[in-house]
């Protein structure tokens, strides 16, 4: 069993930075990890993911302004650095473990991952224009 939990989010105006953080308590073996978001009233979507072998794959609408790592010394920490935040980037940010690949979480369909893998309970983003 593997549990995952978020911190980091916050208000933010236009423009500014955060950084996520997601730690794994448990062993996930090779899975992929994965950043995901679902702003109010719409569904998950998949926004950044990071293979067991360091590869990594963006959501078009992030690339460029996000980046997506895993901390140096501990495998199990995982980051989010959020630049250049936009008032459509406001959501509930979710980290994920998953017996996929980095691409499957960038995909259009990437919200069928929610039944699959460990899933943390999220932590909200909101910028402000």
């Amino acid at each position: 069993q593997v549990t995952l939990m978020e911190s980091g989010g916050g208000s933010v105006q236009a423009g500014g930075s955060l950084r996520l953080r997601c730690e794994a308590f448990g062993d996930y073996g090779t899975y992929c990890m994965g950043w995901f978001r679902q702003p109010p009233g719409k569904e998950r979507e998949g926004v950044a993911g990071i293979n067991s072998d360091g590869s990594t794959n963006y959501a078009d609408s992030v690339k460029g302004r996000f980046t997506i790592s895993k901390d140096n010394t501990n495998r199990n920490i995982l980051y989010l650095q959020m630049n250049r935040l936009k008032p459509e980037d406001t959501a509930m940010y979710y980290c994920a473990a998953l017996p996929a690949l980095a691409d499957d979480v960038v995909a259009d369909d990437a919200a069928r991952l929610v039944d699959f893998g460990y899933w943390g309970q999220g932590t909200q983003v909101t910028v402000s224009s």
